[in-house]
């Protein structure tokens, strides 16, 4: 039988259960680069080099199998359709992803109308010796990202994508920088060597979860210290609830039945689109005004990566500060991020607009408590005292420099803290979940809510 195989967020050829079915048969190993997709505003040329490079290394390592992998651009069902009817194609073979249930059943309805197999598979052990391909198949060209319409992002200290990449980082980790993460991940100096940095090669899937927990288990059957132990522990623990289309995923929760909705910054602000405008380009620019959150979203923009609770921090005072929508807050902070996976994002972004406001100047005091992550970020507070380093605004020599290096906070944090008084009060979400795994409320901490950091 003529297979497509088709590859979405699981760019590997390990741990691919769908390439093992197929081995017997002659294969189409298909990637598809949907331009609607990547003209979502939370996507981003930082995300497209990512793909791109673990496209080009998919591509290398399926004609090691004899089957190179064959890039298309448009429409999926379109593109489904055209290849299928040129190759004669009876089945196509593609792994379950939450990210594509949706459109999933529109493509089991219009396979079956043609009566062809469309067989999406869970993720598990699986890969073959080799492959028999189909003749005659352009490969086609990996897109560049301005043929996507994508604007130019400087990201200086991007992660650079393909399988070998993941797994140097996965080799490392488990050999030196493992033993740090439990309490590294929240040491804002440390979090960078200390989490995995797996979080990109996971949501791309150049890397399964179930290998990644595989190489877990053979290192705590090493018997490691208790440090080890501990933070292994930790971080296995964060990869089963944080990974991309890990059981337990939440979904976006439903409103409260008969809750009337508060009263709250985005409801006063909807009709002025020319401040949230501003407060748009602040969060784009890293110039809100407040050091810590500032500081966090210059880390993400050189970087591409941030730890769970700074990313949780932003999404709350972009919600809950500036008044931002969830759909605008959303992709803005989404397009920053690498390791960008749309069912983890944006149903944390309902959790957050769910739950109080968090506090950054708080926040700061015990995260960065002597200053150096703000100072390392923001270099025109040099001058400013560490006493009123995340509120310059209280210092005396402000005059200076408020309004001119840097700029006058765009909010009055304190109107938040008072609008999460209200928030407090507000009967508690419904949260569904996907795969029948039991549901969760909101954790009260939503800066420890957007977890795909690792």
């Amino acid at each position: 039988m003529n297979v497509l195989i088709w590859f979405r967020n699981d760019l590997r050829v390990a741990d691919h259960p769908a390439l093992a079915r197929a081995a017997d048969d002659r294969v189409l190993p298909l990637a598809i680069v949907d331009p609607a997709e990547w003209a979502d505003p939370a996507r981003s040329g930082r995300q497209w080099a990512f793909r791109a490079e673990c496209l080009a290394d998919l591509r290398a390592d399926l004609a090691a199998l004899g089957a190179p992998l064959a890039v298309r651009v448009g429409d999926p069902q379109a593109v489904l359709s055209k290849l299928c009817r040129l190759h004669r194609i009876g089945r196509i073979l593609c792994l379950e992803d939450p990210a594509f249930a949706e459109l999933d059943l529109a493509l089991q309805a219009w396979a079956g109308g043609t009566g062809l197999d469309f067989i999406r598979l869970k993720p598990g052990a699986g890969a073959p010796a080799a492959l028999t391909p189909l003749p005659a198949v352009e490969p086609g060209p990996i897109p560049p990202a301005r043929a996507l319409r994508l604007a130019e992002d400087r990201c200086p200290h991007r992660q650079p994508g393909g399988r070998p990449q993941g797994q140097l980082l996965l080799q490392s980790f488990l050999e030196r920088r493992g033993a740090l993460y439990r309490d590294g991940r929240n040491r804002l100096l440390q979090a960078e060597r200390a989490s995995s940095r797996l979080s990109p090669h996971l949501a791309a899937g150049t890397l399964s979860r179930e290998e990644v927990l595989a190489a877990v288990a053979a290192r705590l059957a090493e018997r490691p210290d208790a440090d080890w132990v501990r933070s292994l522990g930790a971080f296995r623990a964060a990869l089963a609830s944080g990974a991309p289309g890990a059981r337990g995923a939440v979904c976006p929760p439903a409103a409260p039945e008969g809750a009337a909705p508060p009263e709250d910054i985005w409801t006063r602000l909807k009709g002025k689109p020319d401040a949230l405008r501003l407060r748009l380009a602040a969060l784009h620019a890293g110039e809100t005004g407040l050091p810590f959150v500032d500081a966090a979203l210059r880390a993400m923009a050189a970087s591409g990566w941030l730890p769970a609770r700074l990313r949780g921090m932003l999404a709350s005072v972009a919600l809950h500060h500036l008044g931002l929508s969830e759909q605008a807050a959303g992709a803005a902070l989404a397009a920053g991020l690498t390791d960008h996976s749309p069912p983890i994002h944006w149903a944390q972004m309902r959790r957050v607009a769910l739950g109080r406001p968090v506090d950054p100047e708080r926040l700061a005091g015990v995260l960065d408590p002597d200053g150096a992550f703000t100072r390392r970020w923001l270099p025109e507070l040099a001058e400013v005292p560490d006493r009123v380093l995340q509120a310059p605004w209280r210092w005396e020599g402000a005059r200076g420099l408020l309004g001119r290096r840097y700029p006058e906070p765009l909010v009055d944090p304190s109107a938040a803290r008072a609008a999460g008084r209200t928030l407090a009060r507000r009967p508690t979400a419904r949260v569904e979940v996907i795969e029948g795994a039991a549901p969760r409320r909101p954790a009260s901490d939503p800066t420890q809510q957007l977890c795909l950091d690792l």
